[in-house]
């Protein structure tokens, strides 16, 4: 089947989906390769380029979405009330979770130096950060990643896309350098 011939059918189940939606679902759903489903979501994304919608790109899947300029006459629409910033814990607990997932709690309160149970809670609740499964030690500590909701509140189309971090030496302690290296091992 030809991409063009795709154009409709594709942007009707991403649209009724309303979450993320895989490439390889799609494949299956239209019985095609890869390379058709993304030559077909960019003319989609070409097609809706004067409309209110715009096509995200979400690591291997994709989302339709409004664009960010019709965000307030949506809030109005709705009445939805601007959710509460995230505090600087929050941001720094995002920083270390995206730069080094999957990490433990207690990898997170050593890179901080606080604890961060309370932080972690309320990321966890928005959907920011996700349990990713358990890390092979006494205890089996829970081990914590960023989830496609973070992608999409930072305007991320994968984890690649952050930023690269500054290279500075002596800021991290010896103790906590050697925690890191035994955790990173022990994922390996």
């Amino acid at each position: 089947m030809k991409p063009e011939n795709l154009v409709n059918p594709l942007f009707a189940v991403i649209f009724s989906s309303g979450e993320p939606i895989s490439i390889g679902r799609l494949c299956e759903t239209f019985n095609v390769e890869p390379h058709i489903i993304q030559e077909t979501a960019d003319l989609l994304e070409k097609s809706l380029k004067d409309s209110a919608l715009e096509l995200l790109t979400l690591e291997n899947t994709y989302q339709l979405a409004t664009k960010k300029e019709y965000a307030q006459y949506i809030k109005t629409a709705f009445d939805i009330k601007r959710k509460t910033p995230l505090s600087q814990a929050a941001l720094e607990v995002l920083a270390v979770v995206a730069y080094n997932q999957p990490v433990t709690k207690s990898f997170i309160e050593q890179v901080r130096g606080v604890d961060c149970s309370g932080v972690i809670t309320t990321l966890l609740e928005k959907e920011l950060l996700e349990e990713k499964g358990r890390l092979e030690l006494p205890g089996r500590p829970l081990l914590y990643g960023t989830t496609k909701n973070f992608l999409r509140c930072f305007n991320l189309s994968s984890l690649q896309d952050l930023p690269e971090l500054p290279k500075v030496e002596g800021v991290v302690s010896p103790d906590i350098a050697e925690q890191i290296s035994v955790e990173e091992q022990q994922l390996n």
